[in-house]
């Protein structure tokens, strides 16, 4: 047998090779998610997870990485220059697979599927929820999921395909479709005894209900100062089914949209509907979603049975 010469190489002696720790899309949206709410807390609440894991989440990332990525303060946590850079990739990240989710949604052929759909109370209650109804029966393969909110909501990340929306403006980087006009005017319980058609400037010694700062109607404060009606408020709040409410219970007058205080035989219409408080209602989407053909059957419906009942959306005149 032939005798090896030489040295032997020791296996034990070589160092094992560092395995490179790649960053997973929940490391990403972790940092992200920091930098945006500029706090643990808030990053928690926008990732639907505890305090205690946005921290040891954050931990980890920076331990494989071997960096600090943000700057740790009783004001919060600010992004240092490797955090800004992750979190401007994250970002990137995030857009691109926003994006994504909104093409593939659009290439489905038959109307079925869910539709993330948002609107207000006042328009639910008033006007959409019998129509739904009716949409509902003439394509039982969509699901409608409706977020009822005065907000609007981001259609750009998908937080809803559609919106249906009060608006004389609506967002210019939205797509959509006018569906009719909305008309406004005075209407008070009938148990005050007031007479319709008596001028505004006669109405201010009344008690009136005013919209709180959240439903953001500046229309309609402004026409109220104009008639120094304001001062009469006795009684604000923040959504219409709730000015209604305290409507119907007497407690004063308001500016209401027709269809809302039309159906109620105990409030009365003290003026015909106020031209410079006219509103349009529009269906929006984003323009990813465009050739989505459940959503089509949506806008084409709600076109078609919300402008066969535009002469009462308009509001009737009181002469």
């Amino acid at each position: 047998m032939q005798k090896r010469t030489g040295k032997q190489p020791d296996h034990s002696s070589v160092a094992p090779q560092k395995v490179r720790s790649h960053l997973a899309w929940s490391d990403f949206e972790t940092v992200l998610a920091i930098a945006t709410a500029g706090s643990l807390s808030g990053a928690s609440r926008a990732l639907g997870v505890s305090h205690a894991t946005v921290f040891r989440r954050l931990g980890d990332i920076e331990q494989r990485l071997g960096v600090i990525l943000f700057e740790r303060s009783r004001t919060g946590y600010r992004p240092t220059l490797a955090g800004e850079e992750l979190a401007d990739t994250s970002r990137v990240m995030d857009e691109a697979a926003l994006a994504a989710e909104r093409k593939v949604a659009g290439r489905d052929l038959q109307p079925s599927g869910e539709i993330w759909t948002t609107t207000t109370d006042s328009l639910l209650m008033g006007l959409l929820a019998p129509l739904f109804t009716q949409f509902r029966d003439k394509y039982p393969g969509i699901v409608l999921d409706v977020a009822v909110s005065n907000q609007l909501f981001n259609l750009t990340r998908r937080e809803a395909d559609v919106a249906i929306r009060p608006s004389n403006r609506p967002p210019e980087n939205l797509i959509g479709r006018p569906l009719t006009t909305i008309g406004q005017a005075v209407y008070a319980h009938r148990s005050l005894g007031l007479t319709p058609g008596s001028p505004i400037e006669t109405l201010g010694s009344q008690p009136w209900i005013g919209a709180g700062p959240r439903l953001q109607d500046s229309a309609v404060d402004q026409w109220m100062s104009s008639y120094t009606l304001k001062e009469a408020c006795v009684y604000r709040v923040d959504t219409l089914v709730s000015i209604l409410s305290a409507v119907r219970s007497g407690m004063g007058l308001a500016v209401m949209p027709c269809y809302l205080a039309d159906e109620d035989p105990d409030i009365v219409q003290l003026t015909d509907p106020i031209p410079e408080l006219q509103y349009g209602l529009w269906f929006l989407m984003h323009p990813d979603l465009r050739g989505v053909v459940r959503i089509h059957a949506l806008m084409d419906f709600l076109t078609e049975t919300v402008r066969a009942q535009k002469e009462r959306l308009a509001g009737p005149l009181i002469g």
